[in-house]
Formats: C-alpha cells, sequence, structure tokens
C-alpha cells in the first residue's frame, strides 16, 4: 500500500452537456474546473476524446489542451485519452510536441486504443472501414514514442520525420486501458499505466496486477506507475452528495440501456422514473461527505496499489463540481502528493 502523503490527486473531465445547454456552455465549464483544480494544487487536468455524442462537447483533446493550459500556471494538462487508431502517429506526435514547446514540463499524451465513438464514425474518422481493428496499435504506439523522444527499436518513423524541429523537452506519455491487454503492454514496454476505473466495467484489480507483474524498467519509468481513475463526487453533507449525483446515475443508467442524453438537473433526476433502477445498479461510484469520500479512496489506492488516483465528478451544478475537489483537496494531503 503507498502512505496516502504519496498518493497524487488529478482530475479527468468529460464535457458532459447539461440538458438544455451549448457545447461553448460545457466547454466553458471545462475551463473553469481547470482553473480550479490548478488553484487547489491537483497533479494533472485531463481531458477525453468522443466523437459524434449528444453528451459530449470534447471531440478534439490537443485544442482543449492548448486553451487550458494557457489559463491555469502549474498544473500538468493532457489527454484522458486521445484514440490513437484513429489518427496517424506523426499527426499525434506534431501536435503534443507542439503543445509540449508551448507549456514545457506541463503536457501529457495520454493515450487510448477505443474508438471513443460508434463504429460508423469512426470509420469516418478513418476515412475506411479497413483500419477499424487495433491490430497496428503497438506499433503505432511505438512509432508515436519515437516521434516524442522514447524510440524503442534500431528502426522506426522517427528516423525519417520529425514531431518537431529541434525539441528542448518531451511530454509524458502514458498508456490508458479497461483491459489486462493494455495493463500488460504498458508494463511490457514500461510506461505509466492509467486504467478506466470510472468505466464501471469491472477488472480493475486484476489489471493493476497485470501490470505491476509484467512491468519491465524502461528509459522513461524505472518502476511502475498506476493512476486509477474514479468517479467521485463529495459534497458538505452525504444528502446533498446523493442529491447531486442522482444526474450522473441517470445518465449512466441510460449508457447502460443504449441512451445517450445530456444530464438532467437533479430535481428532473429525482423525478425520472428510472431513478431507483439507476441507484440499484452496481457502480464503483463514491459519494458522500469528504471523511467518507477519503476514506473509501484510500482503500481503492490501497487495493490497487495506485500511485495516482484521477478523479471525475458528474454533476449538473457547475459550483457543486467545483465544491466537491475544493471538500476533497481540504481532507487529503494534496500539496504534499503534489509535490511527492
Amino acid at each position: 500500500m503507498n502512505p496516502t502523503e504519496a498518493i497524487a490527486l488529478s482530475v479527468l473531465d468529460l464535457s458532459v452537456l447539461n440538458a438544455g445547454a451549448t457545447s461553448a456552455d460545457a466547454l466553458q465549464a471545462t475551463t473553469q474546473l481547470a482553473i480550479a483544480a490548478d488553484r487547489l494544487g491537483y497533479r494533472r487536468f485531463w481531458v477525453a476524446e468522443h466523437h459524434n455524442m449528444p453528451s459530449v462537447a470534447c471531440t478534439s483533446p490537443t485544442v482543449l489542451i492548448a486553451h487550458l493550459a494557457a489559463l491555469t500556471a502549474q498544473i500538468r494538462v493532457g489527454s484522458g485519452g486521445v484514440m490513437l487508431p484513429n489518427h496517424a502517429p506523426l499527426v499525434v506526435g506534431e501536435q503534443f510536441a507542439m503543445l509540449e514547446a508551448l507549456h514545457p514540463h506541463r503536457i501529457d499524451v495520454g493515450i487510448g486504443r477505443a474508438p471513443g465513438t460508434d463504429q460508423s464514425t469512426a470509420a469516418a474518422l478513418r476515412r475506411s472501414p479497413d483500419g477499424l481493428t487495433a491490430e497496428d496499435f503497438p506499433q503505432h504506439l511505438i512509432d508515436l514514442m519515437g516521434l516524442l523522444g522514447d524510440p524503442r527499436a534500431d528502426r522506426g518513423m522517427w528516423q525519417q520525420f520529425k514531431a518537431t524541429p529541434a525539441a528542448s523537452s518531451y511530454p509524458e506519455i502514458f498508456l490508458l486501458g479497461s483491459s489486462g491487454y493494455s495493463a500488460q503492454l504498458a508494463g511490457y514496454l514500461g510506461l505509466p499505466f492509467g486504467f478506466a476505473h470510472h468505466f464501471d466495467m469491472g477488472g480493475t484489480l486484476q489489471a493493476a496486477e497485470l501490470y505491476h507483474q509484467n512491468f519491465e524498467p524502461s528509459a522513461v519509468l524505472d518502476k511502475p506507475y498506476l493512476v486509477v481513475t474514479a468517479n467521485v463526487l463529495t459534497a458538505d453533507t452525504d444528502e446533498e452528495a446523493q442529491w447531486q449525483s442522482g444526474p450522473g446515475r441517470i445518465t449512466a443508467y441510460g449508457r447502460r440501456t443504449g441512451r445517450f442524453a445530456p444530464l438532467p438537473s437533479p430535481a428532473d433526476a429525482a423525478a425520472n422514473p428510472d431513478i431507483e433502477a439507476a441507484k440499484r445498479m452496481p457502480t464503483s461510484r463514491i459519494t458522500g461527505d469528504p471523511a467518507t469520500v477519503a476514506s473509501q479512496l484510500r482503500d481503492l489506492a490501497a487495493r490497487t496499489n495506485a500511485n495516482e488516483l484521477m478523479v471525475t465528478s458528474v454533476a449538473y451544478d457547475l459550483p457543486a463540481r467545483i465544491r466537491s475537489l475544493e471538500l476533497l483537496a481540504g481532507v487529503w494531503p494534496i500539496s504534499a502528493a503534489a509535490a511527492a
């Protein structure tokens, strides 16, 4: 078990749309949340790649990362993640090399292999249905690593192409996933690994064990570094936290039943006929007063041997999301963890 003092806290945000809101509203909320996380001393703020979804506004993480990095001072900003099969490695390398040049030592490259969308949209992004498999993912990842200063073979595309003419620093690369495959690959490559525990799909402990078992030291990392995400919402009282969590529970239940909709208000969520079924749905969600939430996060870190926890807070009201980050920072030795 890692001592709490050494476990950093970070933030993942999906730019979820509220019912009746615009994409601009969702992206502005993400911006304000990033500014708050920076002020409070969180280590990282990551944004994700989703396409053609009625409830998510972030389609281009690199564009949003540039915006957020320019408006914050010290927090690392990155992708959680960029879906590499949707893009040419050279394009991703160029984008992140430029971000790193603009904001040295503050940029993270979180890489995933899922499409971040449905198969039809993925085919449109890749311009061919032939590219819908992820069979080439390991080689594309190796190519991207080489372009960003971490060559792992004698030959590769980094010998012919440069992501930027004269790099003075490189972003940090993380492999992300929700399966044992990604955990093993991250271990073999000696990369930091981020597991999507907030997906609520299970397998967290197995993936954490596979990552640690298969880890091989590399030029960028001499021992395992595991980031575990968690869906977390805290408030001044347990009752308030449960009330604010209603919208997230309803949308999660909708996703399980094939319905993707913007986030309802807490009142509309409470009145939704599916609310009781949503509350009964098994979940890894952590909700409650600050002491309860901190205790459950410590338990999650102990069970996974995580080095870092990354919280995503789903709530209709932006002040409630910011308050959740404030309260969590108040019960976690966040400054000491960030320094460690």
